[in-house]
């Protein structure tokens, strides 16, 4: 999975990317609601993990306007502010879970998780290029008839490249 994770507190951020990167998952950074929003517009994400009080325009506002244009991507809202009318405006905006802070990692990691496992039936295991497919859940991949066996890293370079169609990759973004 995919996970753009939006914080504008350098040190969380970087927490919460080396956490979601250590469990598989391939994690974007952005500190501002405004990067966030075209990010999320501009690249397939499986989820977000989604600050509220952010610098620029704030987490909710970002929510709302996905939502609005018709983005269904799974968004777990984190804030500071926990209070039970807090947490239902959220969810009320479109947010599928919502984190107070402080927050414990390995919860984190787990709703994230779930988030992916919800709407499972709609998603499609397979990515295709050309004649290539990989399958997301035994991480094989398959070219004609030829099916190939793939280290963990191989596995996560290659789901990475075959996500973004199209699009040059730097040496720093692919490390990433």
């Amino acid at each position: 999975m995919r996970i753009l994770v939006v914080e504008d507190e350098k040190k969380t951020a970087s927490f919460v990317r080396k956490a979601l990167q250590a469990e598989g998952f391939a994690a974007d950074v952005c500190t501002n609601g405004d990067d966030a929003l075209a990010a999320a517009k501009g690249t397939a994400f499986d989820g977000m993990v989604l600050d509220i009080m952010l610098p620029g325009r704030d987490g909710l506002s970002v929510l709302r306007l996905l939502r609005e244009s018709g983005n269904r991507m799974p968004v777990l809202l984190l804030s500071a502010r926990g209070e039970v009318n807090e947490r239902i405006e959220g969810l009320n905006a479109g947010a599928d879970d919502y984190l107070p802070k402080p927050f414990v990692i390995a919860e984190l990691v787990a709703r994230v998780r779930a988030l992916g496992r919800r709407g499972g039936e709609n998603k499609s295991t397979l990515l295709r290029v050309a004649d290539l497919t990989l399958d997301t859940v035994s991480h094989q991949a398959r070219r004609g008839e030829k099916v190939f066996e793939l280290t963990a890293r191989e596995y996560r370079l290659l789901e990475f490249l075959m996500r973004s169609p199209g699009r040059i990759c730097s040496r720093m973004v692919i490390i990433e």
